[in-house]
């Protein structure tokens, strides 16, 4: 299944609402508010690379209050 782990940067202040609106989304498994270069880190799983992209273009990028992500594949972990 892909997965892969999304690097999120915020408004100012807007943390904890962009993290509740990630819970919402049934592919975010995981979300976290972090300290750092990113604000929040979030772990999103899909069926297929197709549907992984889909999730991240039109779902997570285009929250309100997102101002940018970094994107990174998951080429190998845990079964």
């Amino acid at each position: 299944m892909p997965s892969a782990f999304v690097l999120i940067n915020t408004e100012i202040g807007a943390e904890e609402e962009i993290l509740q609106e990630l819970k919402k989304i049934a592919n975010v498994k995981e979300a976290y508010v972090v300290y750092g270069v990113y604000d929040i880190i979030a772990k999103v799983e899909a069926e297929n690379m197709d549907k992984l992209k889909e999730i991240i273009s039109w779902k997570i990028r285009r929250l309100d209050k997102v101002r940018s992500t970094l994107t990174m594949l998951v080429v190998t972990g845990e079964s």
